[in-house]
């Protein structure tokens, strides 16, 4: 097993990985007991069935990512990933960088007609036609030294991908549905995917009341929250968690004492800096001025959806998923119909390359231009 350990190994394998059309990469991680996903090992592969395939440690001592980092910016090799995102992020947030040009074998395959978020698992038996052992897929991947075990399994996650990744590109270049995929890989380059604003964190948390007063509150506890989570790499839930947040907006603890009446705030969140957090953020909301209170999007719940229309939508595009053999869900989901109907127009279903899919039909359905027509099992576009 060839587990690379030192900086000049790495960079060995990433000057032998230039000179390919592409290699094939995935991570092992932590993020249970942290804010930000701790990197355990790195996996890498070559083209061809006995093209070299490594183990990086990222945690053995005196090892530098940069050889890695110069790799990701290499042109002419595509890095080829399944289920990029959170391997994205882990990049960005430690290399401010991202891996081009990308390809992501779950984003290809739902594209030529896999299903939603089709699992690795699924396209190994279906595409690679190998099984695939998965008993150490929640191991500790921080302990050292890695077990036997541990490694075979990481090293089929990069394996494997090089065969889905051939099959797939080349399905993705007879469709013509390059674009397709493209315009869903530039949002996971989009340093905006993986920035969170504590001042935007509010967003994130469901609740029950539109009220200003109660939503500046919510906003100020978000924003503590997360600013307390990222400058010490702890996990939301560590701080307070979303149930205990909302108590919290609802009693406006402005001391020690009110605080420690909350039934859901963990114990040691009721003293020290936790505690005086909470205080400070309820005492902000309570100064915040009308103007300055945060306003829920309520447009979606004010529009007037034609229930007929959202459900001939809903026919069309179960068709139109089909016919193309993409998963509906990554064209539009059953919020954006009921919205397309109620005459929303400015959404991902009806632009790029999901427009060719099915919203420019869509927006003839609605102007009455097409009709919808059924026989058997198939449902047929008819012009008007």
């Amino acid at each position: 097993m060839n587990l690379i350990t030192t900086t000049e190994e790495l960079a060995r394998f990433c000057a032998a990985a230039k000179t390919e059309a592409y290699v094939t990469i995935d991570t092992e991680f932590l993020r249970e007991r942290t804010y930000w996903s701790k990197l355990c090992l790195i996996q890498m592969a070559l083209p061809g069935k006995t093209g070299e395939a490594v183990l990086v440690d990222p945690l053995a001592e005196g090892l530098s990512l940069d050889p890695l980092y110069d790799l990701f910016r290499h042109d002419a090799t595509v890095k080829v990933f399944h289920a990029a995102r959170q391997d994205l992020e882990i990049f960005f947030v430690e290399g401010k960088v991202f891996p081009v040009p990308l390809f992501d074998t779950q984003v290809a395959a739902m594209v030529c007609g896999f299903g939603e978020q089709v699992g690795y698992e699924t396209l190994v038996k279906k595409i690679a036609h190998e099984p695939l052992d998965k008993t150490s897929r929640f191991t500790d991947w921080s302990r050292r030294p890695l077990t036997e075990a541990q490694l075979v399994y990481a090293l089929a996650d990069v394996t494997h991908l090089r065969v889905i990744y051939e099959h797939l590109a080349q399905q993705i270049e007879k469709s013509g549905r390059q674009k397709w995929v493209a315009e869903e890989l530039a949002v996971l380059t989009d340093p905006a995917t993986y920035t969170i604003h504590p001042d935007e964190a509010w967003m994130r948390v469901k609740t029950r009341t539109n009220s200003g007063k109660f939503l500046a509150v919510v906003k100020e506890l978000a924003r503590f929250r997360e600013d307390y989570a990222q400058s010490r790499n702890v996990p939301r839930s560590r701080v307070y968690k979303d149930d205990a947040l909302l108590e919290l907006a609802s009693t406006k603890p402005t001391n020690y004492e009110e605080l420690g009446r909350s039934r859901l705030l963990l114990r040691e969140a009721r003293r020290g800096e936790i505690a005086d957090g909470i205080i400070a953020a309820v005492k902000a909301a309570a100064a915040m001025k009308p103007e300055d209170m945060p306003k829920p999007d309520l447009s979606r719940e004010q529009l007037q959806v034609n229930p007929a229309l959202a459900d001939l939508l809903r026919v069309l595009l179960k068709a139109k998923s089909e016919s193309a053999g993409v998963a509906a869900k990554l064209i539009a989901s059953a919020a954006d119909l009921d919205a397309i109907a109620a005459g929303e127009r400015d959404m991902p279903a009806l632009h790029g390359w999901r427009a060719e899919a099915f919203g420019d039909d869509a927006l003839r359905l609605c102007r009455g231009e097409i009709a919808l027509s059924a026989k058997g099992n198939d449902v047929k576009v008819v012009r008007l």
